[in-house]
């Protein structure tokens, strides 16, 4: 038996959600799924269209970066995984996609600012954007830097992994995670939605105000906190 056939399939099903989502386009866009206990994960080939992707078509990868094993070449973002699992213990799952309002927050060096109970539902900060990378990172080995652009982001802005499990890189497109795959790219469709509601709500009132801290401690808390009360 394959030992690595549970993260393909994670992965696999994982990936396949991106365009059923509308989060890519084309090729667009990668998820990935990691077994600690392995110390590999799988990800999505690089330049495979979606339709003609297949569980065993999922690269094995370790936590260098190393292809471990499959036969064709892993994502071209595979080093930015590995460094974010190497780093982070408790992520399990990685998505990386272009989508549109995400991507364009991410263009225009922005977080997104909290301005709603969509937004607090999720998440009680506003979604970081990290600064775009400097000239000798993006000459050197461009997407394992890009891991570290991410985690220096986070360790500036004083914000825990754990707590965001989503941010924008600057001038490039968004990364998001969480403790499976599936999970990862449930965050990726929620950064989505709050980014083309951020967007519109500033060209209905370029001054609007950002939600005050009562709603935004209310909404994360009963759906998130220790008497929450959403859900069944």
């Amino acid at each position: 038996m394959n030992r690595y056939e549970q993260i393909q399939e994670l992965a696999y099903k994982a990936n396949m959600e991106l365009p059923k989502l509308n989060l890519v386009i084309f090729t667009f866009g990668n998820v990935s799924a990691s077994d600690k206990y392995l110390g590999a994960f799988a990800i999505k080939p690089s330049g495979v269209p979606y339709n003609e992707l297949s569980p065993d078509k999922m690269v094995i990868v370790d936590f260098d970066g190393k292809v471990i094993k499959g036969k064709l070449r892993p994502s071209s973002d595979t080093k930015t995984h590995a460094v974010l699992y190497k780093e982070c213990e408790d992520i399990g799952g990685i998505c990386h996609t272009h989508s549109i309002y995400a991507t364009a927050w991410a263009q225009a060096q922005r977080d997104i600012p909290i301005y709603g109970t969509t937004h607090a539902d999720h998440k009680t900060v506003d979604i970081p954007c990290a600064p775009p990378m400097h000239d000798d990172m993006i000459q050197g080995d461009y997407e394992y830097q890009t891991g570290y652009q991410i985690l220096n982001c986070l360790k500036e802005k004083n914000l825990s992994y754990k707590e965001v499990e989503m941010i924008l890189v600057g001038n490039h497109a968004p990364f998001t995670w969480g403790k499976t795959a599936e999970k990862a790219v449930y965050n990726s469709a929620v950064l989505e939605s709050i980014a083309q509601m951020a967007l519109l709500t500033e060209q209905i009132n370029p001054k609007a105000a950002r939600l005050k801290d009562s709603l935004i401690k209310k909404h994360f808390e009963r759906k998130h906190g220790p008497d929450s009360y959403y859900g069944q």
